[in-house]
């Protein structure tokens, strides 16, 4: 992937749109992104990142606005990146979501975050997606990286390095799970652990299974079961309590089979028991039976005789009672003849008196002494003038409903007129309101617009007042540590010179030991001559080994001292002049005026732009009354003159139907009155009619039904119907009688019939049976079967419950067994995989274990630039032992030493010094971009970013990593190095340089 052009618009610190031109500074291999603090150097590393994947590097992503704070606000944040990725060229095109002014109205609405993603094809660009899932998708498949990946492997942030450098393997191990994919082997370890866990769970709940069935077959049989050692099966490592089996559940197979043998034993004699009692019990059964039947036959013969005597002493009754039910009878076909005729006359009375009632009612509507047709006459009449009056019924309803609704009509009016003049009187104050509320609100609109540069000017005072006065501080700070720098650059000069010194003068003085020891024509020791033409003298005294490393480390203290007070100089000027640049020359005094003044100028602002909502609100308010008065005005106009149009109508309709109704109701009060009163005279002269015809049917029914009933009396032997009458029972005596009748004949029935049964007659010749002593004795024995039977069925209940419990145990031992042996395996592999078991020797989960191996390939290619970059000095090295931090256990096999080759022992990363610990973290970055580009097989990386840290070297050390950086050129790659150090100003021509102000940062690129 190769960087092109880069263009930003209201992102981050760029307010504007600024242009990055990456072919040009790629020219050159190496150049620098230089600026100060905060100007926004990371942001263009944060611009290219978000161009490609939609979001920026780091923590720096959980920021929701990327627009810039100081764009106007109307202008959308975008990012427009031209960069070309296994050989296609691209431009995407992205926007994040932000907040904009409504076009309509105050306040804000939420744009979205889009994507244009094209392809320069064929001379144009050509559109591939504007759908942020699949342009995500296409450039992470073109890149072969995630976000996360492609910020460690082309953005190397040097500060994250450093904490992965001396970080436990814990922390570690997060950064290179997110580096590497590893999900699969934690999958794995995960689905070992449940494996592992359910497989304990499935054996202990079967070996719970046949410990349980075993118990139900010691309460079965009252015996007690065979415990041994609660170890057969290893309990899940779960927080759940295991349920454990017994220690040989085989053997309880054995014992149930010796159990139910001794129990069919049992189960057969009590079966012989069983079948003896129940042929006693039998024998005494049916003596007591032929005994009983016996008693009975004889007390059967004895009832009847007795039941014989007294029938014949009650003949005469019998008699009697025939001869009653008999007239009775008769005088049933005379009675319902006798009622008849009582009804008829009740009838007639009742007739005859309705009639004379009825006949006295009319009498004011008759002519004097008038006959009965006449009330006839009279009813027609009167029907027949209320049923041509029924017509006009519809006009009096009509006329009722015309004065309600001129009264609805009045009450309406009454209410309209004075919301007209009110209405009236308000349409005539309401527009002067809407005008004097427009122009102030007006003022208050200009002073609000002027507000927020009133509080930009209010802010940059007070900014360029606290610049001054730090500005004043860090220049008296200057000028200490500056006096301080020179102390330790003569201080660790005059150690150098003294160290070399000393070197020499033992060099010289092992050289003047070596020739006193030289003769002619012996060889040399050291170059093997025979010839010696100028051997050394000794100078003096030779210096020991202790003195030179005490010289050496005197002199490594003395530079360490002058590198720090170098940085410390070097951070305070940079601070001095950031601050000059802000605040210039002018004294922190003259600047506290300036603060009141822009503070007095925002406060007046405020108040007056605080009342905006207030007029706007009024304003609107005044604007919506005078629009609803005016409607509402011309709705009452036209409803007053439609009411009366209206009223005028119903006056003309009411005056001609009052005119039509006088003449129809004659002197009666309401035509509805006339009308009842025809009906109620016509009802009252139709009854008087009908009840004077029912009065003759009623006299003609009775004479009939008298002469009907003496004649039936005469016929059933009665004299006349009274004796009839007399005669007559009720059907519930009469059926007494029958009973008592029926009872008599059924009496001497059954009677004859027992006497002339002969096993009563010779039952009645035997003697008496012994009942209670026979029943004594079939008690004794129904005992006696009922607890042989009770043992029978217990035997044989429990011989039964044995047999289904022994097949449920034999079935449980069975599938026990493979669920034992399966989770024997399944622990052992999820201990191995999960680095807890004991044939794990590194104790190392696999996840760890393949994460281990991508480390030591890291650690590999970091070497090879940390060796050049170090003098051949320092080496990483990957161990595989837990360290001492490290709490998770299986988390080893991630942690890393530092190998020093001038003291031959290995050293704890957090010992380095800064830029000890800056050199190894860049080797490491390079290291891990390299093992990631190859691990993701993505696209080669032909524009490489190196993020700060350059500040800690000193400048043999920085020539190094120079060197280093400028090998990465190897194959056409650019480098940008992002940093503030001014010595790379002079190192590196090819610069791109962002400078901020306060109206936002820009960009400028020096070739």
């Amino acid at each position: 992937m190769r960087l092109h052009r880069l263009e930003v618009s209201a992102f981050g610190p760029f307010s504007g749109t600024e242009v990055i031109d990456f072919d040009a500074l790629s020219d050159a291999g190496l150049f620098l992104i230089q600026g100060r603090t905060g100007a926004g150097k990371t942001s263009i590393l944060d611009a290219v990142c978000f161009a490609l994947y939609g979001q920026v590097p780091g923590v720096r992503n959980a920021v929701k606005g990327l627009r810039s704070d100081h764009a106007e606000p109307a202008a959308g944040p975008r990012v427009v990146l031209e960069t070309t990725v296994r050989g296609r060229r691209l431009r995407i095109s992205r926007s994040p979501a932000w907040e904009r002014p409504k076009l309509r109205g105050s306040g804000t609405t939420t744009e979205h975050a889009k994507v244009i993603l094209e392809e320069f094809e064929h001379g144009a660009w050509t559109g591939l997606t504007t759908r942020l899932d699949e342009a995500g998708d296409l450039v992470s498949r073109l890149l072969g990286m995630t976000a996360v990946q492609f910020c460690q492997v082309a953005l190397l942030p040097q500060g994250e390095f450093a904490g992965f450098l001396r970080a436990g393997a814990d922390e570690r191990r997060k950064v290179l799970e997110r580096l590497f994919a590893a999900e699969v082997f934690t999958q794995v370890e995960k689905w070992l652990a449940d494996r592992r866990a359910a497989t304990g769970r499935r054996a202990a709940e079967l070996g719970a299974t046949a410990s349980s069935i075993a118990d139900r077959v010691a309460e079965t049989t009252g015996a007690a079961p065979p415990r041994g050692d609660r170890a057969a099966v290893p309990a899940p490592r779960r927080a759940e309590p295991p349920v454990e089996p017994f220690a040989d559940v085989a053997a309880l197979l054995a014992w149930a089979a010796e159990l139910a043998a001794g129990h069919e034993d049992v189960r057969a004699a009590a079966t012989t028991l069983r079948a003896e009692a129940a042929a006693s019990l039998e024998k005494a059964r049916t003596a007591l039976d032929h005994a009983k039947d016996l008693a009975d036959r004889r007390r059967r013969h004895a009832d009847a005789v007795a039941r014989r005597d007294a029938l014949r002493e009650r003949a005469e009754e019998r008699s009697r009672l025939a001869s009653r039910v008999d007239a009775a009878a008769r005088a049933d076909r005379v009675l319902a003849l006798i009622r008849d005729v009582r009804a008829r006359h009740d009838e007639a009375v009742r007739a005859r008196r309705w009639a004379e009632e009825t006949r006295s009612a009319v009498a004011e509507l008759l002519p004097p002494k008038a006959p009965d047709d006449v009330i006839a006459k009279a009813e027609r009449d009167r029907r027949d003038e209320a049923a041509s009056l029924e017509g006009r019924r519809g006009a009096a309803t009509r006329l009722e409903q015309i004065g309600d609704e001129r009264a609805e009509l009045a009450r309406e009016l009454t209410r309209l007129e004075p919301e007209e003049a009110r209405l009236g009187s308000l349409l005539a104050d309401l527009p002067g309101l809407v005008t004097a509320r427009q122009t102030e609100l007006d003022d208050a609109r200009v002073a609000a617009a002027g507000l927020p540069s009133a509080v930009a000017a209010a802010d940059a005072v007070r900014h360029r007042l606290d610049a001054a006065q730090r500005r004043d501080r860090v220049e008296q700070h200057l000028a200490e540590a500056e006096a301080a720098h020179r102390l330790r650059v003569d201080a660790a000069q005059a150690a150098r010179d003294h160290e070399l010194d000393l070197r020499q003068a033992r060099l010289d003085g092992m050289a003047a030991a070596l020739a006193a020891e030289l003769k002619d024509g012996e060889p040399c020791r050291v170059c093997g001559s025979t010839e010696h033409p100028a051997p050394v003298d000794s100078l003096g005294e030779i210096p020991t080994e202790e003195q030179v490393d005490e010289a050496r480390a005197a002199l490594d203290k003395a530079q360490d001292d002058r590198e720090i007070s170098a940085r410390r100089v070097e951070s305070l000027r940079t601070e001095r002049d950031g601050l000059l640049e802000t605040a210039g020359e002018v004294t922190a005094d003259s600047l506290v005026g300036e603060v009141a003044e822009a503070e007095r100028a925002v406060r007046d602002l405020e108040s007056r732009a605080a009342e905006v909502d207030r007029l706007e609100a009024a304003l609107h308010r005044h604007e919506q009354d005078l629009a609803h008065a005016r409607d509402e005005r011309d709705k009452v106009a036209e409803t007053l003159a439609g009411n009366r149009a209206e009223d005028a109508n119903r006056a003309d309709e009411q005056a001609r139907l009052s005119s039509e109704l006088d003449e129809a109701r004659g002197d009666d009060p309401t035509l509805e009155a006339r009308i009842t009163r025809l009906g109620r005279e016509a009802d009252a002269l139709g009854a008087a009619a009908e009840a004077l015809r029912a009065s003759a049917r009623a006299a003609q029914e009775l004479a009939a039904s008298r002469a009907k009933a003496e004649r039936e009396a005469t016929e059933q032997g009665f004299r006349t119907p009274d004796e009839a009458a007399e005669a007559a029972l009720p059907d519930e005596d009469q059926g007494d009688l029958r009973d008592k009748l029926r009872r008599f004949d059924d009496e001497e029935a059954a009677v004859r019939d027992l006497l002339a049964d002969p096993a009563l007659t010779s039952a009645a010749a035997e003697p008496a049976p012994d009942l209670p002593a026979l029943e004594t004795a079939r008690r004794a024995a129904d005992d006696a079967h009922t607890r042989a039977a009770s043992a029978a069925d217990r035997a044989r209940h429990r011989c039964d419950r044995l047999t289904e419990l022994r097949r449920e145990l034999t079935a449980a031992v069975r599938a026990w067994r493979p669920a034992a042996e399966a989770h024997e395996v399944a622990e052992r592999l999820a201990g191995l995989a999960s680095g807890k078991h004991a044939a794990n020797r590194h104790a190392m989960s696999l996840s760890a274990y393949v994460l281990a191996a991508r480390l030591e390939q890291v650690v590999a290619a970091a070497n090879e630039r940390l060796s050049r970059m170090s003098g051949d000095r320092y080496a990483l090295v990957h161990t595989t032992g837990k360290s001492a931090g490290d709490r998770t256990k299986g988390s080893g096999g991630l942690g890393l030493r530092v190998v020093d080759a001038w003291t031959g022992l290995d050293r704890d990363p957090v010992t380095l010094s800064g830029g000890e610990s800056f050199i190894t973290s860049l080797a490491l970055a390079l290291g891990l971009a390299d093992v990631v580009t190859a691990e993701a097989g993505g696209a080669e990386i032909g524009t490489l970013f190196v993020d700060e840290g350059f500040g800690t070297l000193d400048e043999e050390t920085l020539d190094e990593v120079m060197d280093v950086l400028d090998g990465l050129r190897d194959g056409g790659r650019a480098v940008g190095i992002v940093s503030h150090v001014a010595e790379l100003r002079a190192r590196v021509p090819a610069q791109l340089r962002v400078t901020k102000q306060r109206t936002g940062s820009t960009v400028t690129i020096v070739a």
